[in-house]
């Protein structure tokens, strides 16, 4: 190869050959764990992401806050108004939420919960959310629990991964030498699926 060949700036179908071959031969050399090293969890967790998307459905979420899914027979997910209030609150937060921190979020979640139950009594709402809240109460598990169980209903696990509220835990690394975990709550689904009325 000659300087020029060298310097040239590979596109990025070359880079993705380059890597292939990379990858094949680490994978001969049974050293899948430099490979695994290499690409990082982060990074794995949008590759799962990225090869599951053909098989997920649209969620069209309706003005009168029904969820259908919309490459699924527009078949309509069935959920309380509660399930969809929890569920509205971590799809507007793709970061994830820790439960424990739930009670910085309870004016959000009321705010969902009015608005998928305008006619619920305001002292059944505020007593729905505190108890959602509530870190030593098992509601928000309940509920959690209730979603999954309807979208296993509508398809396959694998599937059904991406629109539940799931756990993903991030290590989180302080200046000293702590080291401890976030135990996140978020839906997976790739935001650009969701389709607001």
């Amino acid at each position: 190869m000659n300087r020029d060949e060298a310097d040239r700036i590979l596109t990025a179908e070359e880079k993705a050959e380059t890597l292939k071959a990379l990858v094949q031969d680490l994978q001969m050399e049974g050293r899948t764990d430099l490979l695994l090293h290499a690409i990082g969890a982060p990074l794995l967790e949008e590759l799962r992401i990225e090869s599951a998307r053909p098989t997920l459905s649209r969620l069209r979420i309706t003005e009168d806050f029904r969820f259908i899914l919309m490459d699924y027979g527009n078949r309509e997910v069935d959920i309380q108004p509660v399930h969809k209030a929890v569920y509205l609150l971590f799809l507007a937060h793709p970061e994830g939420i820790e439960f424990k921190h739930l009670q910085d979020y309870r004016d959000e979640l009321r705010f969902y919960y009015a608005a998928v139950a305008p006619n619920l009594d305001p002292e059944k709402l505020e007593e729905s959310v505190s108890r959602l809240v509530n870190p030593l109460d098992n509601a928000i598990n309940e509920k959690c629990s209730r979603i999954k169980n309807a979208f296993l209903k509508m398809m396959d696990s694998y599937s059904a991964s991406y629109y539940i509220v799931s756990s993903h835990t991030k290590k989180h690394v302080q200046s000293s030498a702590r080291i401890w975990y976030l135990r996140l709550k978020l839906i997976t689904l790739p935001r650009e699926l969701i389709v607001w009325e």
